[in-house]
């Protein structure tokens, strides 16, 4: 295990944390007020190397992992989740894409997105449908080699302004995951139409709109999968972007942490500063305790994408882990404020609006509990021993056995009702509950 950073990372947060501060922060409350999306700061961020992150070097991109990215949206999302979103949302739209066979396409995209600031947008959901992406309708009707789109896309980041979108549509809804698959769109093409900007309750500077296709034509050179592998390539896809939905939650809740640090350093009440009084520290104790195990899951998932394993659990368990954590940290800040916390005049009651959405996009936290307890259930590989071979050894003397170890003994467990008995045979039947002596089970010595 290795926890330092490197020199290339540092240098890449410090960039990702001066473009914040000086390009982000000064405008939230501005466009979060007017509920519009600041087009302009993305394209800043594309000119200072801030976006397309993991677009592989042999596209012109700079190669960076999953943990770089992280670090950059932490640091972004610190001076507000909405415009991470934004930024972000444009790899999230590249990751089908990247991830896909379809190497003629990854040819003659990924290089223009270096070289240019373009929108991508990725469309799973529908107005019917959200985190159940199997059950999606919007149609992909085959067309030979090629796809005709008809249906509507919902709650698409960035599609207002999208050049490109990666889309997930259906052969047969009643198909469900079999049906599903990739498309690589031109949102400026005939057959796409834009829906008027969705009024969220925060994520304010963050485009959110429907897209309707028409008999929009998908040629194969822009199929990513065809249908029926299009619903591993979602999946996959999201388990490279839960993690950074966790860096979102991370860089919001240490604003607050922070924010409710200094408040409580100057604030004076019963005469005394806010910060000298040990309910606030145990406050801010807590409040830290959460961002570092926030940061620690994030990496972790993020770690484990960029060493080729599959991330699909730790991913499931940073984003519901840290989207919760995080409400609960700005929650907490805005206490710590009291009044003035929940005025326009500082960022706390902003950040927590925003905070809101993280734990439903990207798939619910009742989806990624699931996630979780499938493979806690089925997968995961236990150390303990089932119970009813679980042994329970006994002597006659305490202070004797400590000394010279436990005599040998054979070892019975009733598997009805966990009742132990000790000899060479089992009883006849269980004096507990009764059950005969087949329901015993011979527990020690081992076998």
């Amino acid at each position: 295990m290795d926890f330092s950073v490197t020199d290339e990372q540092k240098e890449l947060q410090a960039k990702a944390r001066e473009f914040a501060i000086n390009d982000i922060l000064p405008i939230v409350h501005y466009f979060d007020e007017h509920d519009e999306m600041p087009i302009y700061v993305v394209r800043r961020a594309h000119a200072a190397g801030l976006t397309n992150l993991s677009i592989p070097k042999q596209y012109g991109g700079q190669g960076f992992g999953l943990m770089e990215s992280a670090i950059v949206v932490e640091e972004i999302a610190a001076a507000c989740p909405a415009l991470g979103t934004s930024i972000f949302g444009n790899t999230l739209g590249q990751e089908p894409l990247m991830m896909s066979e379809n190497e003629v396409a990854k040819e003659k995209y990924l290089p223009l997105f270096v070289q240019d600031p373009k929108i991508v947008s990725f469309a799973t959901s529908e107005p019917m449908m959200g985190s159940d992406v199997a059950s999606m309708r919007c149609k992909a009707t085959p067309d030979g080699d090629d796809y005709i789109l008809n249906g509507t896309k919902y709650w698409i980041t960035n599609a207002g302004f999208a050049d490109y979108a990666s889309v997930f549509a259906t052969e047969d809804p009643s198909l469900k995951h079999k049906g599903i698959g990739a498309f690589f769109v031109d949102m400026k093409a005939d057959g796409v139409t834009v829906g008027k900007p969705i009024p969220k309750l925060g994520q304010r500077l963050s485009n959110t709109a429907a897209i309707k296709f028409t008999d929009y034509h998908v040629p194969a050179e822009d199929v990513l999968a065809p249908t029926g592998k299009g619903f591993a390539l979602a999946m996959k896809t999201f388990g490279r972007t839960r993690p950074i939905i966790g860096a979102f939650a991370t860089g919001a809740a240490r604003s607050c942490m922070e924010f409710a640090i200094d408040w409580a350093k100057k604030r004076m009440v019963f005469g005394a500063k806010l910060a000298e009084m040990q309910n606030t520290q145990f406050r801010i104790a807590e409040m830290y305790q959460k961002v570092e195990t926030m940061r620690l899951l994030v990496q972790r998932a993020a770690w484990e994408a960029d060493q080729g394993r599959d991330p699909t659990v730790a991913a499931s368990v940073a984003k519901m882990y840290s989207t919760e954590a995080a409400q609960e940290v700005a929650s907490t800040a805005l206490q710590i404020f009291a009044g003035y916390g929940y005025t326009k005049f500082y960022p706390i009651e902003e950040i927590l609006r925003d905070l809101r959405v993280l734990p439903i996009y990207e798939g619910t936290s009742e989806v990624q509990r699931i996630v979780v307890s499938r493979y806690a259930m089925d997968a995961y590989t236990p150390a303990m021993p089932p119970l009813e071979d679980l042994p329970s050894l006994t002597a006659d003397d305490p202070v004797e056995a400590a000394q010279d170890g436990m005599p040998e003994q054979t070892v019975w467990r009733c598997r009805i009702c966990g009742a132990l008995y000790y000899g060479d045979e089992p009883p006849e039947e269980c004096e507990y509950c009764r059950f005969p002596r087949s329901s015993f089970k011979k527990v020690w010595p081992k076998e």
